[in-house]
């Protein structure tokens, strides 16, 4: 659930994960580590998580 949000923000809303992050006041390291534990990674060149 986390991952479609996180995605839908991306897409719908920030250019980038760390305009995301700041906006959003989301640690970068703890959502791109918690998304790690179940094999998502972001790409920078598509702006999501996979």
């Amino acid at each position: 659930m986390l991952m479609s949000v996180i995605n839908m923000k991306l897409r719908d809303c920030y250019p980038d994960l760390d305009t995301l992050c700041t906006d959003m006041d989301v640690d970068k390291e703890v959502l791109t580590t918690t998304l790690g534990s179940i094999g998502m990674e972001y790409n920078p060149e598509t702006n999501k998580f996979w």
